[in-house]
Protein backbone atom coordinates (compact mmCIF):
# COMPACT_ATOMS: atom_id res chain seq x y z
CA UNK A 1 0.00 0.00 0.00
CA UNK A 2 1.03 3.51 -0.72
CA UNK A 3 -0.58 5.26 1.84
CA UNK A 4 -2.84 7.41 -0.31
CA UNK A 5 -6.46 7.44 0.14
CA UNK A 6 -8.88 4.46 -2.08
CA UNK A 7 -10.10 6.49 -5.18
CA UNK A 8 -13.87 6.22 -6.12
CA UNK A 9 -14.20 3.40 -8.65
CA UNK A 10 -16.23 6.17 -10.72
CA UNK A 11 -12.74 8.39 -10.81
CA UNK A 12 -10.42 5.42 -11.87
CA UNK A 13 -10.35 5.78 -14.87
CA UNK A 14 -8.94 9.62 -14.09
CA UNK A 15 -5.25 8.18 -12.91
CA UNK A 16 -4.96 7.35 -16.25
CA UNK A 17 -5.43 11.15 -17.70
CA UNK A 18 -2.56 13.75 -18.59
CA UNK A 19 -5.22 16.25 -17.75
CA UNK A 20 -5.91 17.52 -14.10
CA UNK A 21 -8.88 16.13 -12.24
CA UNK A 22 -10.37 17.80 -9.06
CA UNK A 23 -13.37 16.32 -7.61
CA UNK A 24 -15.30 19.56 -5.14
CA UNK A 25 -17.95 19.00 -3.11
CA UNK A 26 -20.93 22.03 -2.80
CA UNK A 27 -18.48 23.70 -0.31
CA UNK A 28 -15.86 23.35 -3.07
CA UNK A 29 -13.88 20.69 -0.60
CA UNK A 30 -11.36 18.80 -2.40
CA UNK A 31 -12.78 15.60 -2.70
CA UNK A 32 -10.03 13.50 -5.21
CA UNK A 33 -7.42 14.45 -7.34
CA UNK A 34 -5.52 12.62 -9.79
CA UNK A 35 -1.63 12.40 -10.15
CA UNK A 36 -1.82 15.30 -13.21
CA UNK A 37 -3.44 17.47 -10.51
CA UNK A 38 -0.77 16.87 -7.98
CA UNK A 39 2.10 17.49 -10.65
CA UNK A 40 0.42 20.91 -11.80
CA UNK A 41 0.14 22.18 -8.76
CA UNK A 42 3.13 21.23 -6.74
CA UNK A 43 1.27 19.32 -4.00
CA UNK A 44 0.83 15.63 -2.95
CA UNK A 45 -2.69 14.04 -2.67
CA UNK A 46 -2.76 14.69 0.88
CA UNK A 47 -2.23 17.97 1.04
CA UNK A 48 -4.95 18.18 -1.43
CA UNK A 49 -7.95 16.21 -0.39
CA UNK A 50 -10.03 17.62 2.38
CA UNK A 51 -9.11 21.60 1.69
CA UNK A 52 -11.21 24.00 0.13
CA UNK A 53 -10.05 24.60 -3.07
CA UNK A 54 -8.91 28.86 -2.86
CA UNK A 55 -6.62 27.14 0.11
CA UNK A 56 -4.69 25.18 -2.20
CA UNK A 57 -4.61 27.40 -5.59
CA UNK A 58 -5.50 31.29 -4.56
CA UNK A 59 -5.77 32.25 -8.12
CA UNK A 60 -8.79 30.30 -7.81
CA UNK A 61 -10.68 32.07 -4.95
CA UNK A 62 -13.57 33.73 -7.15
CA UNK A 63 -13.93 30.53 -9.12
CA UNK A 64 -14.57 28.88 -5.84
CA UNK A 65 -17.22 31.30 -4.73
CA UNK A 66 -18.74 31.26 -7.91
CA UNK A 67 -19.06 27.19 -7.81
CA UNK A 68 -20.32 27.57 -4.26
CA UNK A 69 -23.34 30.19 -5.25
CA UNK A 70 -24.31 27.87 -8.40
CA UNK A 71 -24.36 25.02 -5.61
CA UNK A 72 -26.34 27.24 -3.07
CA UNK A 73 -29.00 28.46 -5.84
CA UNK A 74 -29.56 24.97 -7.51
CA UNK A 75 -28.15 25.80 -10.80
CA UNK A 76 -25.13 24.66 -12.98
CA UNK A 77 -22.32 27.05 -13.50
CA UNK A 78 -22.19 27.36 -17.35
CA UNK A 79 -19.19 24.46 -19.11
CA UNK A 80 -17.08 27.40 -19.46
CA UNK A 81 -13.24 27.70 -19.23
CA UNK A 82 -11.64 30.22 -17.02
CA UNK A 83 -7.84 30.48 -16.77
CA UNK A 84 -6.71 31.03 -12.94
CA UNK A 85 -3.48 31.27 -11.91
CA UNK A 86 -1.92 28.99 -9.36
CA UNK A 87 0.59 31.02 -7.21
CA UNK A 88 -0.66 34.29 -8.10
CA UNK A 89 2.09 35.92 -5.17
CA UNK A 90 5.11 34.07 -6.31
CA UNK A 91 6.92 33.55 -9.67
CA UNK A 92 7.24 31.51 -12.02
CA UNK A 93 3.87 32.13 -13.39
CA UNK A 94 1.99 28.41 -13.44
CA UNK A 95 -1.57 29.44 -15.01
CA UNK A 96 -4.34 26.38 -16.19
CA UNK A 97 -7.50 26.28 -17.83
CA UNK A 98 -10.15 25.32 -15.93
CA UNK A 99 -13.36 23.72 -17.38
CA UNK A 100 -16.42 22.59 -15.22
CA UNK A 101 -18.31 19.34 -15.24
CA UNK A 102 -20.49 17.46 -12.99
CA UNK A 103 -20.24 13.87 -12.28
CA UNK A 104 -21.54 10.93 -9.97
CA UNK A 105 -18.91 10.29 -6.64
CA UNK A 106 -19.69 6.83 -6.08
CA UNK A 107 -22.87 6.68 -3.77
CA UNK A 108 -22.36 10.02 -2.42
CA UNK A 109 -24.43 12.17 -4.85
CA UNK A 110 -23.61 14.51 -7.58
CA UNK A 111 -19.72 16.12 -7.41
CA UNK A 112 -18.01 19.08 -9.19
CA UNK A 113 -15.06 18.02 -11.32
CA UNK A 114 -12.60 20.55 -12.00
CA UNK A 115 -10.48 19.75 -15.25
CA UNK A 116 -7.12 21.67 -14.89
CA UNK A 117 -4.60 21.68 -18.08
CA UNK A 118 -1.93 23.49 -18.70
CA UNK A 119 -2.24 26.55 -19.95
CA UNK A 120 1.50 28.07 -20.72
CA UNK A 121 2.13 26.67 -24.33
CA UNK A 122 -1.47 28.38 -25.40
CA UNK A 123 -0.88 31.63 -23.73
CA UNK A 124 2.56 31.92 -25.10
CA UNK A 125 1.78 31.11 -28.56
CA UNK A 126 -0.99 33.87 -28.48
CA UNK A 127 1.29 36.44 -26.86
CA UNK A 128 4.18 35.43 -29.97
CA UNK A 129 1.75 35.40 -32.73
CA UNK A 130 0.76 39.17 -31.00
CA UNK A 131 4.16 40.48 -30.81
CA UNK A 132 4.70 39.45 -34.69
CA UNK A 133 1.97 41.30 -35.24
CA UNK A 134 2.85 44.24 -33.47
CA UNK A 135 6.26 43.93 -35.36
CA UNK A 136 4.79 43.56 -38.82
CA UNK A 137 2.91 46.66 -37.84
CA UNK A 138 5.67 49.12 -36.43
CA UNK A 139 7.44 47.96 -39.80
CA UNK A 140 4.75 49.68 -41.54
CA UNK A 141 4.09 52.72 -39.31
CA UNK A 142 8.20 53.26 -39.54
CA UNK A 143 8.14 53.06 -43.36
CA UNK A 144 5.28 56.06 -43.46
CA UNK A 145 7.16 57.54 -40.70
CA UNK A 146 10.55 57.87 -42.71
CA UNK A 147 8.74 58.94 -46.25
CA UNK A 148 6.79 61.53 -44.30
CA UNK A 149 9.50 63.11 -42.67
CA UNK A 150 12.57 62.78 -44.54
CA UNK A 151 11.01 64.52 -47.26
CA UNK A 152 10.40 68.19 -45.52
CA UNK A 153 13.84 67.76 -43.77
CA UNK A 154 15.65 67.21 -46.98
CA UNK A 155 13.84 70.66 -48.23
CA UNK A 156 14.48 72.57 -44.84
CA UNK A 157 18.13 71.18 -44.96
CA UNK A 158 18.58 72.12 -48.51
CA UNK A 159 17.02 75.87 -47.40
CA UNK A 160 19.36 76.29 -44.87
CA UNK A 161 22.17 75.27 -46.80
CA UNK A 162 21.19 78.41 -49.40
CA UNK A 163 20.10 80.87 -46.72
CA UNK A 164 23.62 80.43 -45.16
CA UNK A 165 25.78 81.10 -48.56
CA UNK A 166 23.90 84.10 -49.54
CA UNK A 167 24.19 85.87 -45.69
CA UNK A 168 26.95 88.59 -45.57
CA UNK A 169 27.99 88.17 -41.99
CA UNK A 170 28.98 85.38 -39.79
CA UNK A 171 27.10 86.63 -37.02
CA UNK A 172 24.13 85.41 -38.58
CA UNK A 173 25.08 81.59 -39.98
CA UNK A 174 24.98 80.10 -35.85
CA UNK A 175 21.15 80.05 -36.97
CA UNK A 176 21.31 78.29 -39.93
CA UNK A 177 24.00 75.70 -37.94
CA UNK A 178 21.35 75.24 -35.51
CA UNK A 179 18.93 74.39 -38.86
CA UNK A 180 20.99 72.18 -40.42
CA UNK A 181 22.25 70.87 -36.98
CA UNK A 182 18.63 69.92 -35.89
CA UNK A 183 17.69 68.67 -39.64
CA UNK A 184 20.55 66.04 -39.54
CA UNK A 185 19.24 64.88 -35.85
CA UNK A 186 15.93 64.35 -37.12
CA UNK A 187 17.15 62.42 -39.71
CA UNK A 188 19.24 60.03 -37.86
CA UNK A 189 16.19 59.75 -35.54
CA UNK A 190 15.01 58.44 -38.74
CA UNK A 191 17.49 56.21 -39.20
CA UNK A 192 17.21 54.86 -35.46
CA UNK A 193 13.36 53.74 -36.72
CA UNK A 194 14.59 52.02 -39.40
CA UNK A 195 17.29 50.45 -37.84
CA UNK A 196 21.23 49.59 -38.99
CA UNK A 197 20.94 49.10 -43.26
CA UNK A 198 23.38 46.50 -43.23
CA UNK A 199 22.48 42.91 -42.31
CA UNK A 200 23.43 40.77 -39.28
CA UNK A 201 26.76 39.79 -39.23
CA UNK A 202 26.27 36.49 -37.30
CA UNK A 203 29.32 34.83 -35.42
CA UNK A 204 29.57 32.04 -32.56
CA UNK A 205 29.12 34.35 -29.34
CA UNK A 206 29.74 33.04 -25.85
CA UNK A 207 26.33 34.74 -24.65
CA UNK A 208 27.59 35.20 -20.98
CA UNK A 209 30.42 37.16 -22.08
CA UNK A 210 28.18 39.41 -24.00
CA UNK A 211 26.15 39.95 -20.60
CA UNK A 212 29.29 40.86 -18.65
CA UNK A 213 29.85 43.36 -20.79
CA UNK A 214 26.69 44.38 -20.76
CA UNK A 215 26.60 44.69 -17.16
CA UNK A 216 29.84 46.67 -16.78
CA UNK A 217 28.90 48.97 -18.96
CA UNK A 218 25.61 49.51 -16.96
CA UNK A 219 26.30 49.15 -13.37
CA UNK A 220 28.56 52.39 -14.04
CA UNK A 221 25.34 53.90 -14.52
CA UNK A 222 23.10 52.35 -11.97
CA UNK A 223 22.39 53.65 -8.98
CA UNK A 224 24.28 52.97 -5.97
CA UNK A 225 21.03 50.96 -4.42
CA UNK A 226 20.62 48.88 -7.79
CA UNK A 227 22.40 45.64 -8.13
CA UNK A 228 22.73 43.65 -11.16
CA UNK A 229 23.06 39.88 -10.68
CA UNK A 230 23.17 36.89 -12.76
CA UNK A 231 22.10 33.31 -13.09
CA UNK A 232 23.69 31.53 -15.87
CA UNK A 233 23.16 28.18 -17.40
CA UNK A 234 26.62 26.51 -17.78
CA UNK A 235 25.42 24.15 -20.49
CA UNK A 236 24.73 27.00 -22.99
CA UNK A 237 26.77 26.66 -25.80
CA UNK A 238 27.92 29.04 -28.55
CA UNK A 239 25.17 31.08 -30.54
CA UNK A 240 24.91 32.75 -33.62
CA UNK A 241 24.83 36.05 -33.31
CA UNK A 242 25.49 40.06 -34.50
CA UNK A 243 27.33 41.28 -31.42
CA UNK A 244 27.05 44.65 -31.84
CA UNK A 245 23.29 44.80 -32.87
CA UNK A 246 22.91 42.59 -30.07
CA UNK A 247 24.65 44.48 -27.08
CA UNK A 248 22.12 47.09 -28.41
CA UNK A 249 19.46 45.32 -27.67
CA UNK A 250 20.56 43.94 -24.31
CA UNK A 251 21.34 47.51 -23.37
CA UNK A 252 18.30 48.61 -24.13
CA UNK A 253 16.46 45.80 -22.01
CA UNK A 254 18.91 45.81 -18.88
CA UNK A 255 18.80 49.97 -19.36
CA UNK A 256 15.12 49.78 -18.77
CA UNK A 257 14.83 47.33 -16.09
CA UNK A 258 17.39 49.19 -14.19
CA UNK A 259 14.92 52.30 -14.57
CA UNK A 260 12.17 50.80 -13.47
CA UNK A 261 13.89 50.03 -9.98
CA UNK A 262 13.92 52.83 -9.22
CA UNK A 263 16.97 53.78 -6.66
CA UNK A 264 17.26 50.41 -4.99
CA UNK A 265 16.51 46.67 -6.14
CA UNK A 266 18.06 43.72 -8.29
CA UNK A 267 17.82 43.23 -11.41
CA UNK A 268 18.77 39.36 -12.78
CA UNK A 269 20.10 38.15 -16.02
CA UNK A 270 19.32 34.43 -16.38
CA UNK A 271 19.79 32.34 -19.37
CA UNK A 272 18.72 28.98 -19.79
CA UNK A 273 18.82 26.38 -22.82
CA UNK A 274 15.30 25.48 -23.91
CA UNK A 275 13.95 22.61 -25.70
CA UNK A 276 11.30 22.12 -28.38
CA UNK A 277 10.39 25.54 -28.27
CA UNK A 278 8.84 27.71 -30.99
CA UNK A 279 9.79 30.92 -32.01
CA UNK A 280 6.94 32.20 -34.03
CA UNK A 281 5.58 29.61 -36.38
CA UNK A 282 8.83 27.78 -36.48
CA UNK A 283 9.66 24.71 -33.50
CA UNK A 284 13.75 24.78 -32.83
CA UNK A 285 15.45 21.56 -30.62
CA UNK A 286 17.01 24.10 -28.70
CA UNK A 287 16.98 27.98 -28.25
CA UNK A 288 18.94 30.39 -25.82
CA UNK A 289 16.83 32.07 -23.67
CA UNK A 290 17.89 35.23 -22.29
CA UNK A 291 15.97 36.69 -19.50
CA UNK A 292 15.67 40.26 -18.00
CA UNK A 293 14.16 40.34 -14.75
CA UNK A 294 13.27 43.32 -12.03
CA UNK A 295 10.88 43.93 -9.69
CA UNK A 296 9.96 47.38 -10.65
CA UNK A 297 6.19 48.43 -10.92
CA UNK A 298 5.77 46.39 -14.46
CA UNK A 299 4.04 47.56 -17.83
CA UNK A 300 1.18 50.26 -17.35
CA UNK A 301 -2.00 48.44 -18.10
CA UNK A 302 -2.16 51.06 -20.77
CA UNK A 303 0.35 50.10 -23.26
CA UNK A 304 0.75 45.94 -23.13
CA UNK A 305 -1.05 45.26 -26.33
CA UNK A 306 1.14 48.01 -28.17
CA UNK A 307 4.10 48.07 -25.94
CA UNK A 308 6.52 47.52 -29.10
CA UNK A 309 5.01 49.92 -31.16
CA UNK A 310 7.21 53.02 -32.42
CA UNK A 311 7.10 55.86 -30.22
CA UNK A 312 4.77 54.25 -27.73
CA UNK A 313 6.24 54.35 -23.95
CA UNK A 314 5.43 54.45 -20.52
CA UNK A 315 7.96 57.07 -19.76
CA UNK A 316 7.62 60.75 -19.69
CA UNK A 317 11.40 61.23 -20.91
CA UNK A 318 10.91 58.17 -23.06
CA UNK A 319 10.80 58.49 -26.66
CA UNK A 320 9.34 54.74 -27.74
CA UNK A 321 11.85 53.50 -29.79
CA UNK A 322 13.80 51.57 -27.91
CA UNK A 323 11.92 48.24 -27.53
CA UNK A 324 10.29 48.81 -31.52
CA UNK A 325 14.15 49.02 -32.88
CA UNK A 326 15.16 45.99 -30.15
CA UNK A 327 12.22 43.98 -31.70
CA UNK A 328 13.41 44.62 -35.14
CA UNK A 329 16.73 43.79 -34.36
CA UNK A 330 15.97 40.35 -32.75
CA UNK A 331 13.34 39.66 -35.79
CA UNK A 332 17.02 39.66 -38.57
CA UNK A 333 18.56 37.39 -36.07
CA UNK A 334 15.70 34.58 -36.16
CA UNK A 335 15.20 35.95 -32.66
CA UNK A 336 12.10 37.25 -30.85
CA UNK A 337 11.43 39.07 -27.33
CA UNK A 338 8.25 38.56 -25.55
CA UNK A 339 8.05 39.76 -21.78
CA UNK A 340 5.27 39.13 -18.67
CA UNK A 341 4.84 41.49 -16.36
CA UNK A 342 2.69 42.06 -13.23
CA UNK A 343 3.56 44.32 -10.29
CA UNK A 344 6.54 43.58 -8.34
CA UNK A 345 7.72 40.91 -11.38
CA UNK A 346 9.23 42.04 -14.68
CA UNK A 347 10.69 39.47 -17.49
CA UNK A 348 11.49 40.45 -20.35
CA UNK A 349 12.95 37.57 -22.52
CA UNK A 350 15.31 37.09 -25.46
CA UNK A 351 15.09 34.32 -27.61
CA UNK A 352 17.32 32.86 -30.47
CA UNK A 353 17.66 29.39 -32.53
CA UNK A 354 20.89 27.73 -31.29
CA UNK A 355 22.34 25.97 -34.57
CA UNK A 356 23.16 22.60 -34.16
CA UNK A 357 25.47 20.07 -36.24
Amino acid sequence: MDGRPRDPSSLRVAEYLSTGILALDDRATIRYANPAAEQLIGRSRQQLVGRPLQEVVPGAADLQNSLIAATSAGEVLPREEVTIDLAPDHEPDQVVDCHVTYGELDDNGTVMLLELRDASHRLRLHRESSLLSQLEASRAIVRQLAHEIRNPLGGIRGAAQLLDRALPGEEHREYTDVIIGEADRLARLVGDLLGPGTPPDPQPTNVHKLLEHIRTLTSADAPPGVHILRDYDPSMPRVQLDRGQTIQILLNLVRNAVEASGNSGRVMLRTRVLTHTNIGSTNYRLVSSIEVVDKGPGVPDAIRETLFYPLVTGRQDGTGLGLALAQELASRQGGLIEYNSKPGRTVFRLLFPIETS
